[in-house]
């Protein structure tokens, strides 16, 4: 367990009346934000990235800052804060996506001088329930995290009897509801964001390639009604098992069935490759190929000549970038991309903050606010499921890099 203070982190398409939300103010990340743009408001289990988005420096990644007014170690000494728990994997396979985002909630403190909030870390690789039990015992008043869904799913129990709301980052939507809220990137919205794209340039007819499993399960679900809804066809939908061989079969199988103007292909880039060739020779290279919110974790997917010309949805990179050049000048290597939702989960917390009276239970109906939040990944809200509805972009890989073609929206519906 570490504590951090301060002293002194594939939805509907949206449409109609925008509301201003500001991004949380103070700290220079927060004022070249500011300056850079201004940001306004009107299911599938978690994939975690094997490493950070760029390719992090050889120098050795400090485990925990070490400025003495910002960390120290146990229980914090006054009742002048809000207690913040932490829940991430900080040991194990997956600590170093956890220890990311745990420097992500740390920078979001700084950058935003905030001085009632106290973030205390705790590791869910040793037993996600046993750290929420003790998070709660040691007086969290509210839980960021946990990563994984299966964490989640132990911890939200064990929080809603306490009365202790969740903000996770898990991509699963089963796991939100009854006090447990998610701001992971969901397929749905991001299937359902390229479809619209491209049926409004002219695709009408669709097949998709989606893995086994409950991702590809979801996947599909979110496809056919991104599809209808749009007004378009699905012509054919191949599942594959992710073995050898598994996709550039299921696209000889796609290749038997209708021709398509598009293809889905609900896999990482990697995955997306191996079949774009397949794809693209039954239909003598017309076909264009969308992907999900998983291609945006990869920092090489422009790289990949297949996929030159694909769509894909995400939240926008743009101040993602700036967060992640200070966090590279802070930590000496490069930030896992989901680390932004412990940023954005802190950002939130602090605007909530002000008006949070000191020992009340957090205010988790300020959660569920209409016009919504803003942060390194854009504007979002909680929906009526808990679940983050975000505002996303449709990027096209193209010669190398990926082309923002359609902007992120502003705003909600009102």
């Amino acid at each position: 367990m570490t504590e951090a203070g301060l002293f002194v982190q594939p939805g509907a398409v949206i449409r109609g009346r925008f509301h201003r939300v500001s991004l949380v103010s103070g700290g220079r990340l927060g004022r070249a934000v500011a300056l850079a743009t201004t940001l306004a408001l009107a299911a599938c289990q978690t994939i975690v990235p094997r490493g950070p988005v760029d390719q992090p420096q050889t120098r050795p990644v400090p485990t925990s800052p070490r400025p003495s007014t910002e960390v120290e170690p146990g229980l914090p000494r006054d009742t002048a804060r809000h207690r913040i728990a932490l829940l991430v994997p900080l040991s194990g396979s997956n600590a170093g996506v956890g220890q990311s985002i745990a420097n992500a909630t740390m920078m979001a403190l700084l950058d935003t001088q905030a001085d009632t909030i106290r973030i205390t870390n705790y590791d869910t690789a040793t037993g996600a329930g046993a750290a929420a039990q003790k998070a709660i015992a040691e007086g969290a008043q509210l839980i960021l995290g946990p990563l994984l869904s299966e964490d989640v799913r132990a911890v939200a129990p064990i929080a809603r009897a306490a009365r202790v709301p969740v903000i996770g980052f898990s991509n699963d939507a089963g796991v939100a509801g009854n006090g447990t809220f998610l701001m992971g990137y969901t397929p749905a919205q991001s299937i359902d964001r390229v479809v619209t794209y491209a049926r409004g340039r002219g695709v009408t007819t669709f097949a998709g390639l989606v893995p086994n499993g409950l991702y590809g399960e979801r996947a599909s679900t979110a496809f056919l009604r991104a599809v209808e809804g749009a007004g378009g066809q699905v012509v054919s939908l191949q599942p594959y098992g992710r073995v050898a061989g598994g996709i550039a079969a299921a696209a000889q199988r796609l290749n038997a069935k209708a021709p398509s103007n598009a293809v889905l292909i609900a896999d990482g880039g990697a995955a997306a490759a191996a079949a774009a060739p397949a794809v693209k020779r039954g239909s003598g290279g017309t076909t264009r190929l969308l992907g999900t919110e998983l291609w945006n974790s990869e920092s090489g997917i422009a790289s990949r000549a297949a996929l030159n010309g694909a769509w894909f949805a995400s939240v926008s990179n743009n101040l993602y970038r700036q967060y992640a050049t200070k966090y590279r000048a802070r930590f000496r290597a490069a930030p896992y991309r989901l680390s932004s939702l412990g940023y954005d989960a802190v950002l939130l917390t602090v605007r909530i903050a002000r008006d949070w009276k000191m020992n009340a239970p957090f205010p988790e109906a300020r959660l569920r606010a209409s016009d919504g939040f803003a942060g390194i990944d854009g504007a979002f809200r909680f929906g009526r499921d808990g679940v983050a509805e975000r505002a996303l972009e449709v990027q096209e890989l193209r010669d190398g890099t990926a082309v923002t073609v359609s902007p992120a929206p502003t705003g909600f519906g009102g």
